[in-house]
């Protein structure tokens, strides 16, 4: 096969990729920054052609009008798997709708049960084996690329060659349309006082030769900034970010004493600034897997000291974790937070890990709570929580009775809403009597 001669054949402009689409079509699409940006910015072009089209991707970086422009309703829905800035921003215009779905799921469930007849993705420019890197991001997209009727990729040399599961033939792909753009960058948050409150706390949970997994934000920033005096840490995570790039320099992430890709950093997809893409570029030591590999839990507890570091919104008392909801509001997704989670706690001196900061809105609400709020969903249940931290201390939650978990989530509540606490505590009949004292004393 003559790769260039193919290559011409398949390639297409975006306004004729996106003409294909029809009414009552599904349209599965690459996440975060592998979105393919010129495909989805002309998506709307198409609202007065068609209706009930729906397009299911995962965390959109960019804002685009085919479901941020009210009037777009009923001629596209976004069905997401995890709602970012602009999903949550479009969630009461009903064009947009939540996916619940565990991260080690999205791709081979939906290709099972609800396949799209279209994939718009991304990719490097095609090699002269015939052969496409997905770039930035693999959590599901194989195996929709494997299910869709019609394969578009968008070209952008700006792309970083990445290795592992991102290999796609060119005899996979139906039609190409070039789109050089700058790649999509988020700025790594800057830890707060108590997001490196918290960072400390939890790198003494992180011993020596630990696998971790790290999610984004100011407290993960602040754990990656704390843990630059440990050795021969490895790497399997959901997500590659900027402060494992740092951690790698540092010569702290070796990945020696990993059990599995022993010496590799794995993970599904990439979020970051231009120094990670940089980084992962042609890199060796990074490999790209589908997110039914990175996040199933069997897989990751067979990593020798696995660590898991996820973040919350509130703890209940009982230690029911919500990460995904305030209230009714939709806020984000289950992700992969109870595949690590569990996972962790299969693997030999695996420890799972909840990070959040004690208080929200500047200090006006507990994010500990007596009970949670109406509408608030549980990502992970109490019987699955392990360490939970805040910048106040720990909490190590697991094989814990209801009164011994209430004791130490109240220490390390913010002390504005200690005594609060305590007193939903015992409103809710979550304490005992403290043995051999007056009938009515409880213990904290």
């Amino acid at each position: 096969m003559d790769v260039r001669e193919a290559y011409k054949r398949k390639l297409i402009s975006i306004p004729e990729a996106v003409a294909m689409v029809r009414t009552g079509d599904s349209i599965g699409v690459a996440m975060a920054a592998a979105e393919p940006p010129g495909m989805l910015s002309a998506l709307g072009t198409r609202r007065d052609q068609v209706y009930g089209v729906r397009v299911f991707s995962a965390l959109l970086l960019k804002e685009y009008d085919f479901f941020l422009d009210p009037s777009m309703r009923g001629h596209f829905l976004l069905e997401s798997w995890f709602y970012g800035p602009s999903e949550r921003k479009a969630h009461s215009l009903g064009t947009v709708s939540l996916i619940p779905s565990h991260g080690r799921d999205w791709g081979w469930r939906k290709a099972l049960y609800d396949p799209p007849r279209i994939f718009w993705g991304t990719a490097c420019p095609v090699d002269r084996h015939g052969c496409f890197s997905l770039s930035l991001g693999v959590g599901y997209e194989q195996a929709l690329i494997d299910a869709a009727e019609v394969v578009v990729l968008e070209i952008n040399p700006n792309l970083p060659r990445t290795y592992g599961d991102t290999i796609v033939h060119i005899s996979r792909v139906d039609y190409v349309v070039e789109n050089p753009q700058p790649l999509m960058e988020i700025t790594p948050v800057e830890p707060s006082s108590e997001d490196m409150a918290i960072g400390n706390f939890i790198a003494e949970l992180i011993e020596d030769g630990s696998t971790i997994q790290l999610g984004i934000g100011g407290i993960p920033n602040a754990i990656a900034a704390c843990l630059t005096g440990k050795q021969d840490l490895g790497v399997h995570t959901e997500m590659f970010t900027d402060g494992m790039v740092d951690l790698w320099h540092a010569g702290v992430i070796t990945g020696r004493k990993k059990t599995l890709w022993r010496g590799k950093m794995v993970g599904n997809f990439a979020l970051g600034t231009s120094k990670l893409y940089d980084f992962i570029h042609e890199n060796l030591a990074v490999e790209f897997q589908q997110g039914r590999v990175t996040n199933d839990p069997h897989i990751l507890g067979r990593n020798y000291k696995m660590v898991s570091v996820n973040t919350a919104l509130q703890v209940d008392l009982t230690g029911q974790v919500v990460s995904e909801s305030l209230g009714h509001l939709q806020y984000s997704g289950t992700g992969g937070q109870v595949d690590t989670s569990t996972g962790a706690q299969f693997s030999p001196g695996g420890k799972s890990i909840i990070a959040l900061r004690s208080t929200a809105k500047n200090g006006a609400v507990s994010t500990i709570v007596p009970e949670l709020p109406p509408g608030a969903k549980v990502t992970l249940t109490r019987s699955d929580v392990d360490y939970v931290v805040t910048e106040y201390g720990v909490a190590h939650l697991k094989a814990r009775s209801i009164a011994d978990r209430v004791r130490q989530l109240v220490a390390i509540a913010h002390p504005d809403f200690r005594e609060e606490l305590r007193r939903g505590a015992v409103k809710n009949g979550l304490t005992l009597p403290v043995p051999g004292e007056q009938p009515g004393s409880v213990a904290f």
